[in-house]
């Protein structure tokens, strides 16, 4: 089972539109899916058609207690051919408060032993996160080994994404769990010059980390969600049904060892240095690594009199390369480095070019 969160901590991008009408058109396609609505919202709930009002049980009762992973299955509800959905509930947000006196780790794998404990088979189990970075989007990053990030045609939406990405980045360190993260383009309009530039604003910035389909701003998705179903179910040949069977298509196609980046063909050992007397923590992130701060990244860390010397160990193919380093989690261009240009979001980026 390909587990997938669908993870952005602003709200409004399209994570409960992409999770169900995903779900809706991998199972068009086939394939056997359950949704996790990790949302207290319980939007994806309501999108495929269950009221969480008047639900028996919902997943509170499934983290809430040490032993409650194997009631996950008692919960889960069929609501059309190949979906089931893991419901939400409003008590939802009450857990981070009931769990605060366990230790970290245990609070973060509760998810993940739920996911263990199911008894049906699932080619995809998709997780709807909340529009926060708090303990039930770790737990969904936790369970998860991929990451979908819609991402809305916005300024502040593509900021928003390069701090989400250093989160992911920290977790993966802290828990020794890899996730592979893609980013959704969403709320798409082609008829403004301005959404057509943000989106080639967000191709360049992310490139290969960027699905190359893009979700359409389509009314069907909104009727559609009214009406409890899926769009691939409502109005299969509407914009929104398209665009998500692309996706999922694409989806179906990237497994995560299609997404590791290729190296083969002679990758050059790069070695890019970092000196600062007074910073506690340094990170590199460019377009080599999809902006996630040190991943595939050697480092190591030595002291020349009072002032610490970070470097980073890169293994990159011939090319040019935007960069920017992660000082104490702000971010900011290499000041060894003369050589900068003007990155996707107007901040500087230094260049790195590789011969």
């Amino acid at each position: 089972m390909r587990t997938i969160a669908i993870v952005n901590q602003k709200g409004g991008c399209g994570k409960t539109t992409t999770t169900v009408n995903l779900a809706g058109s991998l199972a068009a396609d086939g394939a056997r899916v359950l949704v996790v609505d990790m949302d207290p919202q319980a939007h994806a709930t309501l999108a495929l058609g269950i009221d969480p009002e008047i639900t028996e049980a919902n997943l509170y009762e499934v983290l809430a207690d040490e032993d409650g992973a194997q009631l996950v299955n008692e919960i889960l509800v069929e609501v059309a051919p190949g979906i089931e959905v893991a419901p939400s509930g409003i008590v939802l947000s009450a857990l981070e408060q009931k769990l605060a006196a366990e230790r970290a780790e245990a609070r973060t794998e509760r998810l993940a032993a739920a996911l263990g404990r199911l008894e049906r088979p699932y080619d995809f189990a998709l997780i709807d996160c909340p529009p926060n970075v708090g303990l039930l989007t770790f737990n969904a990053l936790r369970a998860a080994g991929e990451a979908i990030v819609p991402l809305e045609m916005s300024f502040f939406a593509i900021q928003g994404v390069q701090k989400l990405l250093e989160t992911i980045a920290l977790l993966s360190e802290r828990l020794g769990h890899e996730v592979t993260v893609r980013i959704l383009a969403t709320l798409y309009d082609g008829r403004t010059r301005y959404a057509r530039e943000t989106l080639a604003e967000i191709r360049e910035l992310y490139r290969d980390l960027c699905f190359d389909a893009v979700i359409r701003q389509n009314v069907k998705l909104r009727e559609a969600a009214r009406r409890g179903v899926p769009v691939a179910r409502f109005a299969p040949s509407a914009h929104g049904a398209l665009d998500y069977a692309a996706l999922a298509l694409e989806v179906q196609a990237s497994a995560p060892e299609v997404l590791e980046r290729e190296v083969a063909h002679g990758p050059r050992r790069v070695e890019v240095r970092f000196r600062d007397a007074a910073a506690s923590d340094v990170r590199i992130a460019g377009d080599f690594n999809g902006w996630i701060p040190d991943k595939d990244v050697q480092s190591r860390v030595e002291t020349q009199g009072e002032t610490r010397v970070w470097t980073k160990v890169l293994s990159l193919l011939p090319g040019t390369y935007h960069y920017r380093y992660v000082v104490d989690g702000r971010w900011r261009e290499d000041p060894e480095n003369p050589r900068v240009e003007r990155g996707g979001v107007g901040e500087p980026n230094s260049v790195l070019v590789v011969r």
